[in-house]
């Protein structure tokens, strides 16, 4: 009876034992004692090696340990710039977010409505798949929409802004690639013999861009979708637009051909 007793206590204080044990392997967090000011520095340093997984979790702690000091601020946007950085460009939208919703009065704000427009501007890169022939009629013009007004509000609040004028250029560019995008999937169509749908989408380019170098190409393909239905009032009208507005215009004596040459190939 006395062996069976010890037994059981020899087993609870093993259990004990391997409880403490597991314990001591907890990892503990080197970070308790350190200042914010230590926190941002060892953060800059780690963000300056291009380290930045393990930038993001010093900024998120500075954040917690900082609030409501200009310095939460600054780790908030660098973790903003930290995920974007690090291809993560849904938590740095959703990070900005937060910022701008959160400190509308910060000094800061005219560089985190750039970066929003930055992260969105270079995520809408994509859209550029038509380098490879890739059908865009599906694709979502989403984040090149969110870039411009991003960028739009930033030259609107702060037009002396150090950001402003690199803003004023990207939303000249995001016009010009939304519109040929409207003519790129208008050619789409064109070629598949959908000419009531490329004549919509060519004639959605011309109403709503203005001064873009697509409108040329959204003429011709009006010609041609008119043409193949047999509308010769409508072709011959849109063919004197595309001679009066491009006197030049390739499209007119080349046809298809210049549609393989279009205008962001000459940047």
């Amino acid at each position: 009876m006395l062996r069976a007793k010890l037994s059981v206590v020899a087993v609870q204080l093993l259990g004990m034992l391997l409880l403490l044990q597991g314990c001591s392997s907890t990892p503990t967090d080197a970070t308790t004692a350190w200042s914010p000011n230590k926190l941002y520095a060892e953060a800059k340093s780690e963000m300056d090696n291009g380290a930045w997984d393990k930038a993001i979790p010093l900024l998120e702690k500075l954040e917690g340990r900082a609030a409501g000091t200009p310095l939460a601020q600054q780790a908030q946007l660098d973790r903003a710039y930290a995920h974007y950085k690090g291809n993560e460009q849904a938590q740095s939208i959703a990070t900005l977010e937060r910022f701008i919703k959160r400190h509308p009065a910060s000094p800061a704000m005219d560089y985190a409505l750039y970066l929003k427009g930055i992260v969105n501007f270079n995520d809408n890169l994509g859209m550029f798949s038509f380098l490879s022939r890739q059908d865009l009629s599906e694709r979502d013009q989403k984040a090149a929409k969110d870039s411009f007004e991003a960028l739009r509000e930033l030259t609107a609040r702060f037009p002396a802004s150090r950001y402003t004028p690199d803003a004023r250029l990207r939303m000249s560019y995001i016009v010009n690639s939304l519109a040929q995008y409207e003519v790129h999937v208008a050619r789409y169509y064109l070629s598949r013999g959908a000419y009531v749908a490329a004549a919509n989408r060519a004639q959605s380019a011309l109403t709503d861009f203005h001064d873009v170098p697509a409108l040329e190409e959204a003429l011709f393909i009006l010609v041609r979708a008119y043409d193949a239905m047999g509308l010769k009032q409508l072709r011959d009208d849109a063919r004197r637009v595309l001679e009066k507005s491009y006197p030049k215009s390739e499209y007119l004596t080349r046809g298809d051909k210049q549609a393989n040459n279009p205008w962001w190939k000459l940047w």
